[in-house]
């Protein structure tokens, strides 16, 4: 039948849908040719993912579209609308700190990281930045050398900043427009690649602090001095422009693509990023795949150097200019971000065979343990109700071995916290409920952390949802280690070896779950803390203790910080009263510190 089908494709560009047995989409793809590269995969020897990829096709669909370029778009937003377990390229993947300059209603500095960038939204962003540490340091830098607007909201008078000369009293209009205009022109310029203007307000600043014999202050800005120049002291590249241009460089070998893309901003390489992933179609496609992903969310330059693809494609997709150049001083850097990516892939290939392994074997010696048909996906929980407050569940998953971590969950549990039972009661329900009515992906397998009654509690919901899906069970021993594994079914201990694949692979899932749902318990009740403390400040509403917590984290913190930072956060006068309750009550502490340690002393 499926052989009878395959003759039946057209020779037209489309994206075609591979299906499994239970017809769930496996992986989308796209062809000039959709006879020709579907029949591709049952015609020839495959191997690697690939040939794992073909041994689960059950059966195929496919769309006919009228050019290669709306194949290509049509495959990019069936993998967003089925999320194809085969389709690894297009997951989301972590975005870069840019510095955004806002002019409107007052100039202002943030870092900003952004999914998805839109010309049409005119943001000034500069960047990426090595870090999201470096972009914050060079901002507060600017903030100090600049009468930026620091403050949030809008306030009735002016702050401490503008007494201090760090503000222009936005708030009070008592600004000058050609002030305004002179201080955004030297920002712009210098985000632009300009670094002598901050180099030399820099030094304006320490001359004028060390001439008044302010020291401390002098001092202070010859580090951040040195640090831009660590900063900004990034690989020159003489291209004789300053366009913002990205360097990709794809290496193909062993059935892998590595890919180094190189962002180049104002004549200077500021960043790397390297990715390596198993072909599943052929190298073309999935490296075309992989670029229309990663811009899709991420910054867009102006130019792209990339190795030989279908550049006429990707630049009517993207709307940028994609080049292979032949000669000169761009051949030379797209040349280095091949050789970085073959490096990159020579260093890195065992290392990833050898874990690609043990995941594979592993989770199919487990889906033989249970005797299940698959076993792609695992959704693990705990709970946590440390010290008797704070009942919290965390459910994490891995897929095909490997941490899915953008499919984690954190739930605040509502019933009784010490009811562990009616706690794994709660989040199963509240999880595939949830997953039911939104027809989200379900596991092949749960694992809940515990014995026979967390086992039951979570099949009883599973039942009343009317869902079929094993459930077992992970006990730790006295010492808090994987124990042993509990089968949903049977309520029998599944004899595993101590020192297998699989039971490393078991306890791996155990730890990361645990590790989860602790680290969430831990800002609940650090959240916690605070929020009580703040309770009682007069003047912080709800918005303003959010943005006091986002900001420090832990009491601690806000007590070790000065009164300029807090006022940073919050009105000066609000911040004054909290400042002044913050170190009474660290002088407090200290104090019944040592009446303790002076009782141990007498004692001893």
């Amino acid at each position: 039948m499926l052989n009878d089908k395959l003759s039946q494709i057209p020779n037209l560009p489309g994206s075609y849908q591979m299906k499994n047995k239970d017809g769930i989409i496996i992986y989308v793809g796209k062809a000039k040719n959709l006879h020709k590269r579907v029949n591709s995969y049952f015609n020839r020897t495959q191997t690697g993912k690939t040939a794992k990829m073909v041994s689960e096709i059950n059966d195929f669909s496919y769309i006919v579209t009228s050019s290669e370029l709306e194949a290509f778009l049509l495959e990019y937003n069936l993998i967003k609308q089925y999320n194809p377990k085969y389709n690894i390229l297009l997951k989301d993947d972590k975005s870069y700190p840019y510095i955004e300059y806002i002019s409107k209603p007052y100039p202002k500095l943030k870092v900003s990281r952004y999914l998805k960038i839109r010309k049409k939204d005119n943001k000034k962003l500069f960047g990426p930045y090595p870090n999201a540490y470096a972009a914050r340091r060079i901002v507060n830098l600017l903030n100090r050398l600049y009468p930026l607007k620091k403050c949030d909201g809008n306030p009735k008078k002016v702050c401490l900043y503008y007494h201090i000369n760090e503000c222009l009293g936005y708030c009070e209009k008592k600004v000058l427009e050609e002030d305004k205009i002179k201080m955004e022109n030297d920002i712009l310029s210098f985000l632009n690649g300009n670094d002598k203007i901050l180099k030399d307000k820099i030094m304006e600043k320490i001359n004028s602090y060390s001439q008044a014999m302010n020291y401390e202050l002098a001092l202070e800005l010859k580090k951040e001095l040195e640090y831009i120049n660590v900063v900004l002291a990034k690989q020159k590249i003489d291209l004789t422009d300053l366009v913002n241009r990205d360097v990709i460089g794809f290496y193909f070998a062993n059935g892998y693509i590595s890919c180094q893309i190189l962002f180049l901003r104002n004549g200077r390489i500021v960043k790397g990023h390297t990715d390596i992933f198993p072909v599943i179609s052929d190298f073309c496609e999935n490296a075309e795949d992989y670029v229309l992903s990663f811009y899709n969310r991420h910054e867009k330059p102006k130019e792209i150097l990339i190795n030989e693809l279908d550049n006429d494609l990707l630049t009517k997709a993207l709307n940028i200019k994609f080049l292979t150049p032949s000669k000169g001083q761009k051949k030379k850097l797209l040349d280095m971000a091949i050789n970085n990516a073959k490096i990159n892939l020579e260093n890195e290939l065992q290392l990833i065979l050898k874990k690609e392994y043990f995941t594979l074997e592993a989770n199919e010696e487990l889906r033989k343990l249970l005797h299940l048909d698959v076993l792609d996906r695992i959704d693990l929980f705990d709970n946590s109700n440390l010290f008797g407050d704070w009942s919290v569940s965390c459910m994490v998953v891995f897929k095909n071995g490997v941490e899915a971590k953008n499919e984690y969950r954190k739930y605040k549990i509502s019933v009784d916290k010490n009811d562990d039972y009616n706690m794994m009661r709660e989040v199963i329900y509240r999880r595939y409920q949830r997953a039911l009515m939104e027809k989200t992906e379900l596991p092949n397998l749960i694992i809940v952390d515990g014995g026979i009654g967390q086992i039951h509690a979570c099949k009883e919901i599973l039942d009343e949802l009317n869902l079929s899906i094993k459930v077992c069970g992970l006990k730790k021993n006295d010492k808090h280690r994987t124990n042993d594994l509990i089968d949903g079914d049977t309520l029998n201990i599944v004899n595993i070896l101590k020192d297998s694949n699989v039971f490393h692979y078991l306890t791996k899932m155990q730890d990361e779950v645990h590790r989860f749902t602790i680290n969430y318990h831990k800002t609940i009740r650090s959240k916690g803390s605070i929020a009580s403390v703040l309770d009682d400040i007069k003047g912080l509403g709800e918005k303003r203790k959010k943005n006091l917590i986002k900001t420090f984290g832990s009491v601690k913190k806000m007590e070790n910080a000065s009164l300029t930072q807090l006022e940073k956060i919050i009105p000066s006068d609000v911040a004054k009263n909290l400042y002044n309750y913050l170190q009474a009550r660290k002088k407090d502490k200290e104090l019944k510190n040592n009446n303790i340690n002076s009782d141990e002393n007498n004692h001893f």
